[in-house]
């Protein structure tokens, strides 16, 4: 299949949407949307908040936050997984330029400008943030393997070069997030959107940020379950194509 050619390189584009997935976020939410909203952008930006059946209150903490424009909350309830949060993301999004950014801290904001400036740029139509994984950012040995394999797998597969497919900083058109037509409800939507990139014909490009891994007591919530998941949706994916 083409890659998508309905302004996906070089724009222009008009909005960024920063849609950002919540579950049980209370300790972390609003100092993630504050720092979020707190960088400068090279677009006018709306943050989408997708609280996914919460429990612990956590939109409470920015409902001073929320308004009509730069900041939007939605909700769905029950607690869905991440992929189902994220697709509804995807359909509320406002923006003809999207991003994803957890809530837990992470990822810094501040990295975002220069992963949507290849695309306004014409470079390419999608943009990754990836982890070097040193020092603070290594949660352990196998979740860092781990990652590292999948990524040397989806290369494989789809004769590309990746080092980091699991990242959450990921940007490409809307129209593009929608075209893929994602189906993974959980944490396997991170394999699927790439394998599903890659199977269009899109191009990749790469670019470092900075990442700091929290613990299982800070509630890490992927387990090592969902890589498995992930080597399975991308070798499907691959037979499909070939197919």
């Amino acid at each position: 299949m083409a890659a998508l050619n309905d302004r996906t390189v070089g724009g222009p584009y008009e909005r960024l949407t920063v849609v950002m997935p919540v579950f049980n976020e209370r300790a972390t939410l609003r100092l993630a949307l504050e720092r979020l909203l707190a960088v400068s952008m090279p677009l006018p930006t709306e943050v989408l908040v997708v609280d996914d059946g919460s429990t612990d209150g956590c939109t409470d903490t920015i409902a001073d936050l929320v308004d009509a424009d730069r900041v939007r909350l939605v909700r769905q309830d029950p607690n869905q997984g991440k992929g189902a949060a994220l697709q509804r993301g995807f359909h509320e999004a406002r923006g003809d330029l999207l991003t994803i950014l957890d809530a837990d801290l992470e990822y810094d904001p501040r990295d975002l400008p220069n992963l949507v400036s290849p695309i306004l740029g014409g470079e390419t139509a999608v943009v990754y943030g990836t982890r070097s994984y040193g020092g603070h950012a290594a949660f352990s040995f196998w979740f860092v393997l781990g990652n590292k394999l999948l990524a040397l797998w989806a290369s494989l597969l789809f004769d590309a070069w990746l080092t980091d497919i699991e990242t959450c900083l990921k940007v490409a058109p809307t129209a593009l997030w929608r075209k893929v037509d994602l189906r993974s409800r959980g944490f396997g939507i991170e394999a699927e959107v790439t394998g599903k990139f890659l199977a269009m014909g899109e191009r990749i490009f790469e670019h470092p940020i900075s990442y700091r891994a929290r613990g299982r007591e800070e509630g890490k919530k992927i387990q090592w379950t969902d890589g498995l998941e992930a080597l399975w949706i991308l070798a499907k994916l691959r037979f499909a194509k070939r197919r």
